[in-house]
């Protein structure tokens, strides 16, 4: 990663953040966005802090513009982009009988068509480094999970897209990875829309037990360096992954029995 280029979308928080460090400290130039101005520059600072080279950018990946701008910003401070992660990302928390379609649409606009969007203006110039394109999906994007119908499709959504534009770029020596990180602790259930698109405020899930979005960024790291092409991250994310594959019928029991135990789970 010595002096390669990184934008990191969505880098105020998480595993955006942690992203942000871990490549930074691994020697990369790093560009942060967020749509939140104190949020990252806080981030900014930190990394400054540690002698990371990095430049802070107010962007909301849903603004196709606001893409256009990301690249035109690094490449007049940097010249180059080596590594995109694409890692921008909210979730939601509704049975579909009851959610406002407006927030399906949100999840989509964010987690999908930011990832195409920055991907769309970021391409040209990966290719000329012949570098990696990342994107930061979910095990939800190989399960669906009930309650996150729209979390879930906007997975799926990103993974198909990453996966055909890694076939054509084949020939390209243009890396393309998907990375699917279990349940980890960020503040992603924090922010989840609920049915009538305001923000839940609390998460309904034990933090505790989660892998850390430090220890995510590192593998995340290991596996951009080795340049693979699917990352699945831990145990139960690899177990459901390969169960719903061979058992698709009993994940639908296990997954709906598990969620169901969730705090103010819908399901009954």
């Amino acid at each position: 990663m010595k002096d390669k280029v990184v934008i990191i979308t969505g880098a105020s928080s998480g595993i955006g953040k942690a992203c942000a460090e871990a490549f930074g400290k691994a020697g990369a130039k790093i560009v942060i966005t967020g749509r939140r101005l104190d949020a990252l520059q806080q981030v900014s600072d930190a990394l400054t802090s540690q002698g990371i080279d990095n430049l802070a950018i107010v962007a909301d990946v849903s603004v196709e513009t606001d893409n256009e701008k990301v690249v035109q910003q690094t490449l007049d401070r940097y010249g180059k982009i080596d590594v995109l992660i694409n890692n921008a990302g909210i979730t939601m928390r509704a049975m579909f009988e009851e959610v406002d379609l407006s927030v399906i649409r949100q999840v989509m606009d964010i987690n999908f068509y930011g990832t195409v969007y920055a991907t769309k203006y970021a391409l040209p110039h990966i290719l000329k480094t012949k570098g990696s394109i990342i994107g930061i999906s979910s095990i939800a994007g190989y399960r669906g999970l009930p309650v996150r119908c729209g979390y879930s499709a906007s997975k799926f959504a990103m993974q198909g897209f990453l996966e055909a534009l890694r076939t054509e770029l084949l020939h390209k020596e243009v890396h393309v990875m998907v990375a699917c990180p279990g349940f980890t602790t960020s503040n992603i259930r924090n922010s989840a829309l609920v049915k009538d698109g305001s923000v839940g405020g609390e998460t309904v899930r034990d933090e505790d037990k989660m892998m850390s979005a430090e220890e995510v960024a590192q593998h995340i790291l290991k596996a951009t360096v080795r340049r693979k092409r699917d990352l699945i991250l831990t145990g139960q994310g690899k177990i459901t992954v390969f169960l719903n594959k061979w058992f698709p019928s009993l994940m639908d029991k296990i997954v709906y029995n598990h969620l169901a135990k969730e705090k103010d789970s819908p399901l009954k």
